[in-house]
């Protein structure tokens, strides 16, 4: 994520950017009586440690052995939760012209039910520290544990609760490759369009279904630093205000208000933007905004103190608990 993501936060400068019923496309359904299933307690020691396990590869970036090794980690997992794992791989080209071998990953529960909810993340870690204070870090990679890891790790402890529901709906957990390989701000280079999330983009346009469609879809983005606050982000209000709603009232129903405030945010470039774009799934991004920094993303964003030392089970917690409950109670 990037600060030329930003379109409109306040103060901040804009630049370019259940039932087994078949569903129409505007999200409605049958009143079909539903099945009832108690929502599991999420379990943030267990966010946490996917979040550490991905950080220990080293950064993720893709064409780097840390990236290998972290892609058959996400897949073996999801298998061992008893998802159907697709892994799909496809050759990028980056900003610059390199060629990136990516790897979207998937993992499908309830494949046969026509009444599916999307749930994704980015997994990839940034290339650049592009807004590191210190000058001679900025061409490293980071770790990525915020932007990228945590909401990875949220979807896994997740996934790692599903295997155990009997599912009255379709779940799709999907890992975006290649979303943090775009344009650094430190180095002048003109900007292109749509050369970040470059795995939801290829996604988007090859799903690993055909005629994939899901009811709604929720983006999780760095989702895990102590004390996140996540706005209510104004594309998801544009495409998805019901979702919105529901995800913030479900929030602060269930206590978890003071990071779910009903404040506006900017809206933001993201994967949901491209799933949207091209399968017209209403989509919301969970995003953390922090307008006390100058990026509106923390003093950590995109720099080498996006570590383990930032993330905070209580977010972790908050975020997981949430999204488990808006999901489950359809």
């Amino acid at each position: 994520m990037t600060i030329r993501n930003i379109l409109a936060f306040p103060l901040v400068i804009s630049l370019a950017v259940a039932c087994h019923t078949p569903l129409k496309n505007n999200g409605s359904r049958s009143t079909e009586v539903e099945k009832k299933i108690a929502i599991p307690d999420f379990n943030a020691d267990s966010a946490y440690e996917y979040t550490r396990a991905q950080v220990a590869f080293g950064p993720r970036v893709p064409n780097t052995q840390a990236h290998r090794n972290c892609s058959a980690y996400l897949s073996d997992k999801l298998k061992s939760f008893g998802a159907k794992v697709f892994v799909q791989e496809a050759e990028l080209r980056a900003f610059d012209q390199t060629l990136l071998q990516s790897k979207n990953i998937i993992g499908s529960y309830n494949p046969t039910s026509n009444d599916r909810v999307l749930l994704c993340a980015h997994w990839d870690s940034r290339p650049f520290a592009d807004h590191d204070p210190d000058p001679s870090k900025r061409n490293q990679a980071i770790d990525g544990a915020n932007d990228g890891a945590s909401g990875v790790g949220i979807l896994l402890e997740i996934a790692r609760q599903l295997q155990q529901l009997d599912l009255t709906i379709g779940i799709d957990i999907v890992f975006f490759d290649a979303e943090d390989y775009g344009t650094p701000d430190h180095l002048e280079i003109e900007y292109k369009e749509d050369t970040w999330c470059l795995g939801s983009q290829y996604w988007a346009k090859n799903p690993h279904v055909k005629n994939y469609y899901a009811r709604y879809g929720i983006l999780l983005d760095m989702v895990g630093a102590a004390q996140a606050t996540f706005f209510q982000e104004q594309f998801s209000v544009d495409v998805a205000p019901h979702i919105v709603k529901k995800i913030w009232d479900t929030a602060n129903k269930i206590g978890y208000g003071s990071y779910f405030p009903y404040h506006s945010g900017g809206m933001i470039t993201d994967d949901h933007v491209y799933v949207n774009k091209y399968l017209k799934i209403p989509m919301v991004d969970i995003i953390q905004y922090d307008p006390a920094s100058s990026s509106s993303f923390g003093t950590y964003w995109h720099t080498h103190n996006d570590t383990m030392d930032i993330i905070d089970r209580n977010t972790l917690k908050a975020v997981g608990q949430t999204v488990l409950t808006v999901v489950l109670t359809n």
